[in-house]
């Protein structure tokens, strides 16, 4: 008998939206009346170049008021994402060395076991340039929203398309949930640990340690780690370090 864990629906309170160095106030209000929409509640705003509340409320309408009230904003990606599980990129860009792809309904659906114990971010980048390459080695995974030869989406038009398609996914499905995953907090002090150890015993080259790194980077993130997983790879990179002093005593 295939046994399987019946998850009741796609957890849309454990999703955020986060919008990353946004140009112009009226997307974020928009943005905002989109969630509000499609029953996503949490927004968090970084690095704004204009955070104009009446301009965003404006766009926002009276109706989702209570999601622009409640915007959360940060200085910096990292700091945006510290708390969260799973980070979903979105990009208009599509490279062999980048992570895994998916289209909004598949990604819909492959949130649906994450979200059950996991906090999930869904990262929007600037209007004019995106997410960035030091961005999108913040992301488990990344998106993209297919077009008819011309890619570009209003900003608040590629949330609306995401949002729609989360909203959807909101059903039954049998499929096997997935455990409290380490956060982005405690992934990047790995990556950090894991590139000073690397760099001691000169296994990544110096010239250029993050592109060495990248690869390490694009295998956890195909393997979403625990943070008992993460602790466990940290004492290693401790092991190693204490070895390697050691010899030299």
């Amino acid at each position: 008998m295939d046994r399987k864990i019946m998850v009741e629906a796609l957890k849309l309170e454990n999703i955020s939206i986060v919008l990353h160095r946004p140009k112009f106030p009226e997307n974020i209000g928009s943005s905002a009346r989109a969630m509000k929409n499609m029953g996503i509640k949490e927004l968090l705003v970084v690095d704004p170049d204009d955070f104009d509340l009446t301009k965003i409320g404006k766009m926002a309408t009276h109706a989702s008021m209570d999601i622009v009230d409640n915007i959360k904003r940060f200085d910096t990606l990292n700091e945006a994402l510290a708390d969260f599980s799973y980070v979903v990129g979105t990009t208009a860009r599509i490279g062999r060395n980048r992570q895994v792809i998916h289209d909004p309904a598949d990604l819909a659906q492959s949130l649906i076991p994450v979200s059950v114990n996991n906090r999930i971010a869904i990262v929007f980048g600037r209007e004019d340039r995106g997410l960035e390459s030091g961005e999108v080695q913040l992301c488990h995974s990344l998106l993209n929203i297919p077009t008819d030869g011309f890619s570009s989406l209003n900003l608040s038009q590629a949330v609306m398309v995401v949002c729609y398609e989360l909203f959807k996914a909101k059903g039954y499905i049998g499929k096997d949930f997935l455990p409290t995953l380490a956060t982005r907090f405690e992934l990047e002090q790995m990556y950090f640990h894991l590139k000073d150890i690397l760099l001691k015993i000169d296994f990544i080259q110096k010239d250029n340690p993050d592109y060495w790194l990248n690869n390490l980077r694009n295998f956890f993130s195909r393997l979403p780690l625990r943070a008992k997983e993460v602790r466990i790879i940290r004492g290693i990179c401790r092991q190693i370090e204490w070895y390697g002093n050691r010899d030299k005593e």
